[in-house]
């Protein structure tokens, strides 16, 4: 362990002298990848300082021990042993977990799509639901989160919605909630009592660079109209809602949450650039869980991956099999110990996939 910690030290090192120099920022890309890597690599200097803590603390408190011609001090030795050789296998794992090779996307802002499913108004009303559920959790974790598009459903909520959320590591911390989520509870519009299965689907996909993914003007589209939403007279009566047409792969991107015409298109950009990175990345993705038989994907789009029950108040994510009765706070934005169980999961297939030896 200590001679990976050696070797990454080292990497630290010159990491850290290489994003102070003038050419490396004069290079965007570079500079923006060198200093994702400071930022990863910055979190197991830490680590490692306190395993090197740790493991003095252990020596010293050994010696001390050994000795043994001060009773008062052989007792605090003893303790701090405790200590220290209780910590050292936590730490150690979460070392090699921190050791394993990131995805370079996980780093990025991401785009969020939530768009209702089966079940007619209730879809609707569900996409709402989730909507709320993720705007919540992102505030939550200090995230801006900007409502780009959205068509509102007849009776609330959102036969789509698509927003951008902005922070650290939002991909990789959202990339599993993709697939369809299923509630099953009595509809506000079901008058009878009975329970009705609708859903929703999401899709989450990293916001992509410039220098990510080119695109020739030529092979897109665009379109003007009158924005939908609510904004004020000059929003829903001027042409300043954009929407673009991949013409090549027929994918759509469209914004329509700014007055300004030019800012809608250049958002509108951003989010096609998205789509088709996302197209490439859903491919290796899916590739990728295919090798490992991995369930804890966002390759597949059309799995189901969680259903809410109201009746039983309870949130059961099948690709784990994990089952929690906490579906109040859960729909209120506390999804973190969900996320957290994935990500573990994940983590643990990638950790058996490597076969490193620590």
């Amino acid at each position: 362990m200590l001679d990976r910690l050696h070797i990454i030290k080292q990497r630290f090192d010159e990491v850290s002298d290489l994003i102070i120099q003038p050419d490396i920022i004069s290079d965007q890309k570079r500079y923006i990848e060198l200093n994702k890597e400071y930022k990863d690599l910055r979190i197991l200097m830490d680590k490692r300082s306190e395993y090197l803590e740790l493991t003095s603390n252990v020596e010293e408190a050994e010696e001390i021990i050994s000795d043994g011609s001060d009773a008062e001090m052989v007792e605090m030795a003893k303790m701090q042993l405790e200590e220290a050789q209780n910590r050292l296998p936590q730490l150690d794992e979460e070392i090699k977990f921190l050791l394993i090779p990131k995805d370079p996307e996980d780093s990025k802002n991401a785009v969020m799509e939530i768009r209702a499913g089966t079940g007619g108004d209730e879809a609707s009303i569900f996409a709402g639901d989730l909507f709320r559920m993720y705007t919540k959790y992102c505030e939550s974790k200090g995230w801006k989160t900007n409502v780009m598009d959205f068509s509102e459903g007849t009776n609330g909520g959102f036969k789509e919605i698509q927003l951008e959320i902005e922070g650290d590591d939002v991909y990789g911390t959202l990339k599993f909630e993709a697939g369809v989520h299923r509630v099953q509870r009595v509809p506000q519009t079901e008058t009878q009592g009975r329970v009705h299965t609708s859903a929703a689907t999401v899709m989450v996909f990293p916001e992509a660079e410039e220098f990510d993914i080119e695109i020739n003007p030529k092979d897109v589209r665009v379109d003007f109209f009158c924005s939908s939403g609510p904004g004020g007279q000059s929003v829903n009566t001027t042409y300043s809602a954009v929407r673009l047409t991949h013409v090549p792969t027929g994918l759509v991107a469209q914004c329509q949450d700014q007055k300004s015409q030019h800012k809608n298109k250049e958002k509108a950009f951003k989010v096609l650039r998205s789509r088709l990175y996302d197209m490439e990345l859903a491919k290796k993705q899916a590739e990728d869980a295919a090798k490992r038989g991995s369930m804890v994907t966002s390759g597949d789009r059309s799995a189901k991956i969680r259903t809410y029950n109201y009746s039983q108040g309870r949130v059961t994510d099948h690709r784990i099999n994990l089952t929690l009765y906490n579906l109040g706070n859960i729909i209120n934005g506390d999804i973190q110990e969900i996320i957290d169980e994935l990500h573990l999961v994940h983590n643990t297939e990638k950790l058996q996939d490597s076969g490193e030896s620590f």
